[in-house]
């Protein structure tokens, strides 16, 4: 770049043909930009840096008094352009510096400053453009730069200026607006306060100025090194302002800044700004190039293993695959959306290196739609009498289990699109819920599919995982159809009151859809992402208590309830199907193991107590084993047992008949329980000690239990007179209720009317009658209010030898629900008030 100074013979003379012609002589225009930068950039390689930016001596280290600023000066107005700093050309070096602008008045006003000695002209930046083409002072900002023109061309394009800043200037009004525009100006000084602040400031700019050259690039750092041997604070701020690609409108605000210690501010949140922006854009840039050369790496891999592959024939085997699964997906018959996504799927596959992490996936994921019955079902068999007998070669008894299964038969013969049923069989352990499933799936001809959900915690388990996880699955669900390749099995839903839930969702909610006829046609897997209809699936869900099963999924299911066997139930069981079945296991023939009715009785009477068979199932094969053990040893061909037999098999008894043991003495009766495993028998005792009328409950009793304490000692007391009995004996005694089993928690209203009876027992010195029990709640005006378990503590009554039982009046309903052969043996006996069911209990 060239100042006054460096002006040669060859730009005189051009100045001289201007002055001649009026006019400067006009190259090609395409040529005019390209000529002019050659020529800067030629002069530019050929001086130091330090010369290249002011000459042989730096106008910067002039007093400002040396710069001659004329009074009135022709003036260039732009909007947007350039903005000159004092002693600093218009853009950094290594570039072409000009200042570039079409004709008008700023041509006029740089040919008549070509003119003129020195060749100089303001600068100014116009806020807007006047609309009358009047310029006013508002219309600019009114601090500008004289300039130095070193060089100038025109072309058709517009004109071209080589310039070099010389001094601030502030317009004070204009002269002339036509045919150029002139001004009054004068100069204008910078404000300079030597302090620490300003060497703080001088430093932070320099440190700022090198990290952005630094960031930058394209040799800025080179330039950067020579701010600091720039001492003089204003002009280091003018020279690092010049060489920063700073929005004209931040330099326009640096160069209207008269106070250097405030300009060198400015420059410093500027220089901190642009900082910031380099950094992330460094940042930015260098990730993508991280990413890029990642994808050209693994291209190149690829294509390697690609030849690799074509050498050893497997690309073949590749396209034959693709061909192949094509192939299924059109005989497939697929629905809609299951096709549109296999579909998509497979034309992402094709274009997969079998190599890559996602391959397999794709492909597991086509292969389990593919996999899925979107169409297969076995047919039903609608002969509903062989249905109905295979129920009953299966099990015995549970009759309305059996007549809910044979209507579900009769409506599906008339109705062939009928949506199965819900069914929830709740009932204690050892029933027959599980195995009642696998006969309904045999008498309707279907397949069985069995799933556990004893401590499902994760609702993926039901719903699938998504495929954005490693290691996807469909949820079991899904799993169970695929395996069993039928879209309408019969599917058990095992122990569904033993779900939980916790932090990886609620598999009981998941559930709610996968329940409800309305929906499930609809199920969406989240792994498969799209829908599969299971409303043709048959659901039987089992459950030993409701009271754990959350009451939306409850109210999708009809809850058949299975109480449990009676003693003769049982001994039929065992006959018919237990120990055969334990004889064909221990590798005996039923010629070689003969156990009669009587064994059976006993076993059922003195080994086992419980609702279901499960216990008993262990005791006929302990009895069996021993038959075993005697024919291996060749001691027998074959053994038969009888009733005196048992205790040489299974030991002495582990029952003991006590019930009229247990109550032989005022203050004793045998109360009903219901439990998770079947109805039960309890005692309660109650005794008196001199004292002043305390009461003391144990038996691990619930805070309900004990409140049924209070109210039976209340309910006595309170009819004390009528009873008989001394109105002092409550006041010289302590009472103690206790139920023995002390380590069974126990918990409920329903033995309110027991400890009423017995209180009175003891209180009137009147024994409960033998093989009696009773069940009900009582309140403090002496009402029996009625219970639930009914059926469930009438079996438990039988199995304990119970002749008697006495139930509120309001639970008469619930005996409809007893069959001839579960009431056989019992007498009932209904009680309004707690007056009724004493007079029944009590002997005279």
């Amino acid at each position: 770049m060239t100042t006054k100074a460096d002006v040669d013979v060859e730009e005189l003379e051009e100045v001289e043909d201007l002055e001649e012609d009026e006019k400067p002589e006009e190259p090609e225009a395409d040529s005019d930009l390209d000529e002019l930068a050659e020529d800067a950039g030629d002069e530019a390689d050929a001086l130091p840096l330090p010369e290249m930016l002011f000459g042989e001596e730096d106008p910067a280290e002039k007093p400002m008094e040396e710069v001659d600023v004329p009074e009135e000066l022709p003036i260039i107005a732009m909007r947007g352009g350039t903005v000159v700093f004092p002693g600093m050309p218009p853009t950094p070096p290594f570039m072409p510096p000009y200042l570039a602008f079409q004709g008008g008045r700023a041509m006029s006003a740089v040919e008549a400053a070509m003119r003129d000695e020195p060749r100089v002209v303001g600068l100014i930046q116009l806020r807007e453009d006047p609309t009358d083409k009047e310029f006013t002072l508002d219309d600019i900002h009114a601090i500008g730069t004289l300039i130095y023109i070193a060089r100038f061309r025109k072309g058709d394009e517009g004109a071209f200026l080589l310039v070099q800043g010389r001094a601030r200037i502030r317009i004070l009004e204009f002269t002339q607006q036509e045919p150029y525009i002139t001004a009054r100006v004068e100069a204008l000084t910078d404000l300079v306060l030597e302090d620490v602040e300003m060497e703080a400031l001088k430093r932070s700019v320099r440190s700022q100025f090198g990290e952005m050259a630094k960031l930058s690039g394209n040799h800025q750092e080179e330039i950067a090194e020579l701010a600091d041997h720039i001492d003089h604070p204003g002009h280091l701020a003018d020279f690092v302002a010049t060489l920063t690609e700073f929005k004209a409108e931040q330099k326009q605000e640096l160069l209207g800044t008269l106070d250097v210690t405030e300009r060198l501010h400015k420059l410093s949140q500027m220089l901190g700004r642009e900082v910031n922006v380099l950094t992330v854009g460094a940042e930015i840039q260098s990730q993508a190039q991280e990413e890029l050369s990642k994808d050209q790496r693994e291209y190149v891999l690829r294509q390697q293993l690609k030849q690799i592959r074509k050498e050893l024939g497997e690309e073949e085997d590749q396209s034959a695959e693709i061909d192949e699964l094509r192939e299924r997906v059109a005989e497939a018959s697929l629905p809609e959306e299951a096709h549109k996504a296999t579909t998509r799927e497979l034309d992402r596959l094709a274009r997969m290196p079998t190599a890559a992490a996602e391959y397999t996936v794709s492909r597991t994921y086509i292969e389990t739609i593919l996999e899925l019955p979107w169409h297969e079902a076995t047919e039903d068999n609608h002969d509903i009498k062989a249905a109905s007998d295979v129920l009953d070669e299966d099990h015995f008894g549970l009759k309305k289990v059996k007549e809910r299964i044979v209507e579900y038969l009769a409506v599906r013969k008339l109705k062939a699109d009928m949506r199965g049923p819900i069914l929830c069989f709740v009932g204690p352990p050892g029933v027959g819920k599980t195995s009642l499933g696998r006969s309904i799936a045999r008498a309707l001809g279907r397949k069985f599919i069995r799933m556990s959900l004893g401590g499902l915690r994760d609702e993926a388990e039901i719903r699938g995982h998504r495929r954005t996880y490693i290691g996807s699955l469909p949820g079991r669900i899904i799993q169970n159809l695929r395996t069993a390749s039928s879209n309408n099995p019969v599917f058990m839903l095992d122990e569904v009151d033993k779900l939980g839930s916790d932090f990886r969702g609620d598999p009981a909610s998941a559930l709610l859809e996968v329940l409800d006829p309305e929906q499930n046609h609809t199920f969406t897997d989240h792994y498969l992402d799209i829908p599969f209809d299971l409303s043709k699936v048959m659901f039987i869900a089992t459950a030993n208590m409701m009271d754990s099963i959350p009451a939306p999924l409850l109210d999708r299911m009809e809850v058949i309830t299975i109480a449990g066997y009676t003693p003769e139930e049982k001994i039929a069981i065992a006959r018919q199907y237990l120990v055969p079945k334990q004889t064909e296991e221990h590798g005996l023939t039923a010629e070689q193991a003969e156990i009669d009715d009587g064994a059976l009785a006993r076993v059922v009477k003195e080994y086992t107590r419980e609702a279901g068979v499960r216990n008993l199932e262990r005791e006929v094969g302990s009895v069996v084993r021993k038959i075993a053990l005697k024919v291996a040893q060749e001691d027998a061909e074959s053994v038969s047992v009888t009733h005196d037999d048992i205790p040489e098999h299974l030991g002495p008894p582990k029952i003991i008949e006590e019930l009229a043991e247990r109550v032989d003495e005022p203050g004793i009766i045998t109360g009903l329980a219901w439990t998770p495993t079947g109805g039960d028998i309890l005692f309660i005792e109650v005794t008196k000690m001199p004292g002043k009328g305390e009461l003391n409950i144990t038996g691990s009793l619930s805070d309900v239990m004990k409140e049924s304490a209070q109210a039976a000692l209340s309910y006595v007391r309170s009819n004390a007179d009528e009873m008989g009995i001394d109105s002092e004996f409550f006041e010289k005694h302590d009472f103690h209720i206790h139920v023995p089993a002390g380590a069974v928690p126990k918990d409920g209203p329903s033995a309110g009317v027991a400890m009423t009876t017995a209180i009175a027992s003891l209180a009137t010195d009147r024994k409960v009658k033998s093989y009696l029990a009773i069940t009900g709640e009582v309140t403090l005006r002496g009402k029996v209010l009625p219970v639930g378990g009914i059926k469930e503590k009438s079996l438990a009554a039988k199995r304990a030898g119970v002749k008697t039982v006495i139930l509120p009046a309001h639970n008469e309903k619930d005996l409809a629900e007893l069959t001839d052969n579960e009431r056989e043996g019992l007498t009932f006996i209904l009680a309004e008030s707690v007056s009724d069911a004493m007079d029944a209990a009590l002997e005279a």
